[in-house]
């Protein structure tokens, strides 16, 4: 009896702890980090409202994987099936989830506040400069072109694109990608605020803009048509993401697909968001996350989101001295990908300085440019690189 219980408590996890391949200082097991910190993503996205609809499955899934034993993403070995997240990840890796995913965005996305006000397509591809420094700085530390192209991506605080990117130039590295890339995108609210309040002065953060034109449907229809053909011909590679993009708005309105618009802006994307989240934070295991390349990727990533985030401001300030004052700089920061959230951000913060101020809808159009011009910046480096 007592061999019994021995053996049995030889195959628990708490046993497994001791036999870790990734021991931190020594002592520490990497899975036993890991969890606490799938645990802290878990309590920003449930206690704190942080994008809980990214960081909760992230953060389980990241739990899962590094609970000693559990298999989850175990490979298929023979005749023995595969764990279950791995079947999962498998349209994360082969490059899937993102464009399905950018249909779902373009579903619930209003066009109509970039249509209104064309020049904020420039905000959104002031936005992209972080991607390219960072690609750049990343060559130069000794990153190959293809890992630098992928780590620079995440720039745009785009997750799907940041995953379609890499499964296409260096698939190895997107575990590392994807956490950074959603990380950022569900931590907009606590990286943005400080680097928008550094670079604008209490008087630009307080403009009140001018109420946007309406917008006709012929114009909402055209739009996404337009894009989808010149885009297509000029960047072949940029289609998959924006023609999906793209057909998920002409759902929305074309006002003839209710049914289809109803599944694409409901139950797919949920689904998708489910499984996209799950399969990135299984990715996070301790021996392939607590690696001195994991850690500088991720902290590239958030250089490119900052200098992603500031390059927006600092246009926006240019064009609030252009204007004669009618801009408010705030809307740049809104040019990276991550909709709504960015330009959500940009209404509180001027809210916080005005609180009749209503930036929200003004800066919705350069974060649908920011949409378009992260797609269209992978797509160059697609161009370039595959």
């Amino acid at each position: 009896m007592w061999q019994n219980i021995l053996e049995f408590l030889q195959t628990t996890g708490f046993a497994a702890f001791s036999r870790s391949d990734m021991m931190v200082f020594g002592f520490i097991p990497g899975e036993l980090i890991m969890m606490i910190t799938a645990c802290v993503l878990l309590y920003l996205g449930i206690a704190k409202k942080f994008e809980p609809l990214l960081l909760v499955p992230i953060g389980f899934g990241m739990l899962l994987v590094n609970l000693p034993l559990g298999g989850i993403m175990t490979p298929p070995n023979g005749s023995e099936n595969a764990g279950l997240v791995w079947y999962l990840y498998q349209g994360v890796k082969l490059g899937v989830y993102p464009p399905l995913i950018f249909m779902g965005v373009g579903a619930m996305t209003d066009f109509g506040p970039l249509i209104a006000n064309p020049k904020s397509l420039l905000l959104g591809a002031a936005a992209q400069v972080g991607i390219f420094v960072t690609f750049i700085g990343a060559n130069l530390m000794g990153f190959d072109m293809n890992a630098a192209a992928s780590i620079g991506i995440i720039g745009g605080a785009d997750g799907p694109t940041a995953i379609y990117l890499t499964s296409k130039l260096k698939p190895e590295l997107l575990p590392a990608i994807a956490i950074a890339a959603y990380s950022y995108m569900a931590l907009v609210p606590i990286i943005q605020p400080p680097i928008m309040m550094a670079l604008t002065t209490k008087k630009e953060r307080m403009v009140v803009m001018e109420q946007l034109r309406n917008v006709s449907k012929t114009e909402r229809v055209i739009f996404p048509i337009a894009v989808t053909i010149l885009c297509g011909l000029l960047l072949p590679s940029a289609v998959p993401l924006l023609g999906s993009l793209m057909l998920g708005n002409l759902f929305r309105e074309s006002g003839v697909t209710a049914r289809l618009l109803d599944t694409t802006q409901n139950a797919l994307i949920n689904i998708l968001t489910i499984f996209l989240g799950v399969s990135v934070g299984a990715t996070a295991s301790a021996s392939k996350f607590l690696q001195v390349q994991t850690l500088m990727i991720i902290g590239l990533g958030l250089v490119a989101f900052a200098i992603g985030t500031a390059s927006g401001v600092l246009f926006g300030k240019l064009m609030y001295i252009t204007s004669g004052g009618k801009v408010n700089p705030l809307i740049g920061s809104a040019g990276v990908s991550a909709v709504p959230m960015a330009a959500r951000v940009s209404q509180v913060v001027g809210q916080k300085c005005n609180p009749g101020n209503y930036l929200l809808m003004h800066a919705m159009g350069p974060n649908v440019a920011g949409v378009i011009g992260s797609a269209i910046a992978a797509g160059v480096m697609l161009a370039f690189l595959s």
